[in-house]
């Protein structure tokens, strides 16, 4: 017998071990407000249906399903949708929880809105990922799901900020190729459940190349905003913020 967690992608089991402890995060507690500048961006009605690619634990879900929206949440991680199942539990509210890797699920043409936030999906590439091809996946599989002129937002990591960080003395010790901007390296990441050793796989994508990606899977970039979970707002992408925000709509 396989243990538990043969089989799974790399991130499925850091995902499904973090999930009791994801929401001790900092960056999870701005959810209201986050909510809150989504919902002025473009005029969503209340009953329109929203599909949330990588929703984690559920707090976007939970929180437009409060406000009288049909949710739909998906994440590759049955650990977190364990916990995001449990808490629209406790909030009263109905979702749609499907668990998916974001590369490969199909829901054709049914949603008035797509979000993808806080990387939840985007950028994250497994050993000997293409990842370029990861998240055209993501935004093929989105676009398909969404009607004409549908918003979607997403929030991605800002590669300008890690582009920033690098020395010469990676690239000769292999931990960033300039040529091809792969950064491959072990990083410790202060989780609440304590230190942790991540080894990190990513495609340094600056915001261009995202909004090249994005248009060539049927969207319209309106704009692109600094997009750090906690300081969203209709401002400049700083280059040394961590996450980017895009601002879109499915064309016509």
């Amino acid at each position: 017998m396989k243990p538990p967690s043969a089989g799974k992608k790399e991130w499925q089991r850091f995902f499904d071990a973090h999930a009791v402890n994801y929401e001790q995060n900092g960056f999870t507690k701005h959810t209201v407000a986050e909510v809150d500048f989504i919902l002025s961006l473009y005029p969503i009605t209340p009953g329109s249906t929203i599909l949330d690619v990588g929703c984690g634990t559920g707090r976007h879900s939970i929180e437009f399903a409060k406000r009288g929206y049909r949710v739909t949440g998906v994440d590759l991680s049955e650990g977190m949708l364990a916990v995001a199942r449990a808490n629209a539990e406790a909030a009263g509210v109905k979702v749609t929880w499907v668990q998916a890797d974001a590369t490969d699920f199909k829901m054709e043409g049914s949603f008035d809105v797509g979000l993808s936030l806080c990387e939840g999906g985007v950028g994250l590439i497994e050993r000997g990922e293409n990842a370029e091809e990861h998240d055209l996946s993501i935004f093929r599989n989105i676009s398909a799901a969404l009607k004409p002129n549908a918003p979607f937002v997403l929030t991605a990591l800002n590669g300008y900020s890690i582009i920033r960080q690098m020395k010469d003395e990676h690239i000769h010790d292999g931990r960033f190729d300039s040529a091809t901007m792969l950064a491959n390296y072990q990083d410790e990441w202060d989780l609440p459940e304590g230190p942790t050793i991540m080894t990190i796989r990513e495609r340094l994508f600056i915001a261009p190349e995202v909004v090249r990606m994005l248009t060539s899977c049927g969207f319209v970039v309106d704009n692109v905003f600094g997009g750090t979970a906690g300081h969203w707002s209709r401002r400049f992408l700083s280059l040394d913020e961590v996450e980017a925000m895009f601002v879109c709509r499915k064309r016509p």
